[in-house]
């Protein structure tokens, strides 16, 4: 009989995400929390990705609201959050941050436009910022400056996510590259959507990836030197964040009809190479 602990384990070896590869040099409970959090981001992120009716897609994030307000009041009933709670009082996992990470997804069930990079922001730190929070102190935080390195770190991802995907989310009629900066390099949303590649596009592109690059520099050095050593799952992360952002950069941004990926035995060369040796 399948337990929530295995459930939230194939869940997280399902998604084949970097996340996974960095969860897997963790001590066994500070894994078994991490590995339980990421389903449940999984889980809603996928409600917002998979469920094609808006509708449908709104209810059942609802229902997600009231589980984890049921979860923390004792009555946890998906295996996401009966695998999740056991492990709420260590690690200091509250209600607040998981519905953050559903109203996020909420936001996503909306046709998708930013006017500038304040307003994404704020759609990230729900996204990527809060994620990276809580699983700063799933790795073992014990510095308060720490949460500041962690929602930059976020961003940082959540803007690789986005260069990344550009053509993916224009098929579901998302776009979350700034209006203000489409405008700025003459690029219009429509050639986007049709995938058109052209030399404002990479223009484009190039900024927002200098932006990342900013992003994960600022990052690394907010990180006090106390916790360097307990936040290496999230260095991993950013080991192989950065290396495919590197990839994206190296294509000229050939990102509207493939989606660019690292291999998965790269991926844990990455991540083995920063436990071991503590570099990228």
């Amino acid at each position: 009989m399948s337990t929530p602990q295995d459930y939230v384990q194939q869940k997280a070896a399902a998604s084949g995400s970097s996340f996974y590869y960095a969860f897997l040099f963790l001590p066994p409970a500070r894994r078994a929390a991490i590995t339980a959090f990421y389903a449940f981001c999984r889980e809603v992120d996928d409600v917002a990705d998979s469920v094609s009716d808006p509708g449908v897609a709104a209810a059942k994030l609802a229902w997600w609201q009231g589980e984890v307000r049921s979860a923390f009041e004792g009555r946890p009933t998906h295996p996401v959050m009966q695998a999740l709670m056991p492990h709420a009082a260590a690690f200091g996992i509250e209600p607040r941050p998981l519905l953050d990470v559903i109203e996020g997804c909420q936001m996503d069930l909306q046709p998708t436009r930013y006017f500038d990079f304040d307003e994404l922001q704020r759609y990230c730190h729900r996204v990527a910022g809060v994620v990276g929070e809580v699983s700063a102190r799933i790795f073992g935080q014990t510095d308060p400056a720490t949460t500041a390195y962690a929602h930059r770190l976020g961003l940082a991802f959540q803007l690789t996510n986005i260069i990344r995907d550009v053509g993916e989310d224009a098929r579901r009629e998302r776009l979350y590259l700034p209006t203000s900066e489409l405008q700025r390099f003459e690029v219009r949303a429509d050639e986007i959507l049709q995938g058109e590649y052209s030399g404002r596009f990479a223009a484009l592109m190039r900024f927002q990836a200098q932006r990342a690059h900013g992003l994960y520099d600022e990052a690394l050095a907010l990180l006090p030197a106390a916790d360097r050593r307990s936040q290496k799952p999230g260095l991993m992360m950013a080991s192989i964040y950065r290396t495919l952002l590197r990839e994206i950069e190296a294509s000229d941004f050939r990102v509207l009809h493939q989606r660019i990926q690292l291999t998965p035995l790269r991926k844990f060369w990455l991540a083995w190479k920063m436990q071991a040796l503590g570099r990228f």
